[in-house]
């Protein structure tokens, strides 16, 4: 439920942008999991809106799938926006760091958003 009300949030902008926003639930996710639902939710919606934020045309596809622990699950967030080089993935999880400043100027943001959603999983 906590996916599709993250998704549902970032629809509209993908819808505004003309990108499809995919959302697959492997077989044998459970329905319902004990944790912290809106920690969760939130980061979910930190990733969807950084596919959506970072794709010009094409699609943001979110994952949810089966783990080999029961007690947990998978979530993978792919787009077809415009990618890292192998420097701004070292950087990725740096406070206010993004893949170049060029980014920064075109898409804006203050390159906290992962190490918030990194900070709320751990």
């Amino acid at each position: 439920e906590v996916v599709e009300q993250a998704a549902a949030v970032v629809q509209v902008k993908a819808e505004e942008k003309g990108l499809q926003l995919v959302v697959r639930v492997q077989p044998g996710v459970p329905r319902e999991c004990v944790g912290d639902s809106s920690r969760l939710k939130r980061v979910l919606l930190n990733l969807l809106s950084n596919g959506v934020k970072f794709t010009d045309q094409g699609s943001v596809c979110i994952t949810c799938g089966v783990d080999e622990n029961p007690q947990s699950f998978t979530v993978e967030v792919a787009d077809t926006g415009i990618g890292l080089s192998a420097a701004g993935l070292q950087r990725l999880f740096q406070p206010f760091s993004q893949a170049d400043s060029s980014i920064t100027r075109r898409y804006g943001g203050t390159g906290l958003g992962l190490v918030i959603s990194q900070r709320l999983m751990h």
